[in-house]
C-alpha cells in the first residue's frame, strides 16, 4: 500500500471531486484515478462510485477513509520524530560566566533553555570577567557571559541584556534614608569592592572616579556573596548589580542609597571567538540569550 495513493484517496473523499483533489495535490486527473484504482485492486472492492454529477463513497470506502486518516497521521508523526531526532540539538555546551551573571542571571535563563532542549548537557564555569575572557580566547569554553568589556581582537563582544548597578549600605548607615544624597556626602567612605579583573570592580572604580570621591579605605572580596555579607555586617558600602541585592533589600538586610541625578546602567555581554566556527548548539543558545535584549 502506497502513501501517495492513500493521501489521494483521503483528499478525494474530503473534497468530493477528482479534479479539485488533483489540483490540491498537484496531480493530473488520470493520476488521481490511477491511485484510486490501485487501492480498489488491492482491497478487491469498489471504494468510490462516480456519476457525471456526483461522487459517492461506498461503505468499504468509508471504512478505509477512517483508517487511512489514522495511517497518514501516524506516518507524518513518524517523519517528524525521525527528522527531529536527526536534527535535534544535543551535545555539551561549555559556558563561562562572570559572578553576577553566573550566580543570578544564568540560572533563570537556563531553566527555560533546558526545557526547550532536553538533550543538551550544560557545564558552567563561574569566574571573574578577566578569567572568563581568557578561557573563551583559549577555546576552553564555547561562550562567555561577562559584565565587563574587552578590546581583544580575537573575541567578538555583543551586549545581550541591560543591567543596573545600585549603591547599598548597612541598614544602620547614617546615609540611609528616604532622600537622595549628594555625591559629596560619600567622601571618605569605606568601600567593599570585588577583586581586580572583576567587571563589577571595573565599574565601581569608574563610578568613584567619575563622582570625584576620595576613598577612606577599601576592603576586597572575590565574590558577590562575601561583599553582601561584609556590607550587611557594617563594614562599608558597595556598588552591586540589582540582580545581586534584590532579595537582601526586600528582606531588610541591606538598604539602597540614591544619589541625586545619578543612575548606573550597564550592559551584560557575551563573548565568542572571532575565528572559531560556531556549532548549531552555540547558535541556538545565542539566539535564546539575544531574546533578553528585546
Amino acid at each position: 500500500m502506497h502513501y501517495d495513493a492513500l493521501r489521494t484517496f483521503v483528499t478525494v473523499v474530503e473534497v468530493k471531486n477528482f479534479t479539485r483533489a488533483g489540483e490540491m495535490l498537484r496531480l493530473s486527473q488520470p493520476s488521481v484515478s490511477l491511485h484510486i484504482k490501485q487501492l480498489e485492486r488491492e482491497f478487491g472492492t469498489k471504494l468510490i462510485d462516480r456519476s457525471p454529477k456526483h461522487l459517492y463513497v461506498t461503505q468499504a470506502g468509508e471504512m478505509l477513509y477512517e483508517r487511512a486518516r489514522q495511517m497518514l497521521n501516524l506516518y507524518e508523526k513518524a517523519r517528524e520524530d525521525i527528522y527531529a531526532h536527526q536534527h535535534r540539538i544535543a551535545g555539551t555546551l561549555h559556558i563561562g560566566a562572570s559572578f553576577t551573571i553566573g550566580e543570578y542571571v544564568l540560572p533563570v535563563l537556563l531553566a527555560d533553555f533546558c526545557h526547550r532542549y532536553p538533550h543538551v548537557e550544560i557545564e558552567v564555569t563561574i569566574g571573574n570577567t578577566q578569567r572568563i575572557i581568557e578561557a573563551v580566547k583559549l577555546l576552553h569554553m564555547d561562550i562567555g557571559l561577562i559584565e565587563g568589556q574587552t578590546s581583544d581582537k580575537e573575541l567578538q563582544i555583543v551586549p545581550f541584556m541591560k543591567d543596573e548597578m545600585v549603591l547599598v549600605a548597612p541598614m544602620n548607615h547614617p546615609l540611609v534614608g528616604n532622600k537622595p544624597i549628594t555625591p559629596d556626602e560619600l567622601q571618605d567612605e569605606i568601600w567593599i569592592v570585588r577583586e581586580e579583573g572583576s567587571g563589577t570592580r571595573v565599574y565601581s572604580d569608574h563610578v568613584i572616579r567619575t563622582l570625584g570621591l576620595s576613598v577612606g579605605k577599601t576592603i576586597t572580596f572575590s565574590s558577590n556573596q562575601a561583599v553582601k555579607e561584609a556590607v550587611a555586617a557594617g563594614l562599608g558600602i558597595t556598588l552591586l548589580s540589582k540582580w545581586v541585592v534584590r532579595k537582601p533589600i526586600q528582606h531588610g538586610e541591606l538598604a539602597m542609597i540614591s544619589i541625586q541625578g545619578e543612575q548606573f546602567p550597564r550592559r551584560l555581554s557575551y563573548v565568542v571567538p572571532v575565528h572559531a566556527e560556531q556549532t548549531n548548539l552555540v547558535k541556538v543558545f545565542l539566539r535564546e540569550i539575544e531574546k533578553m535584549s528585546d
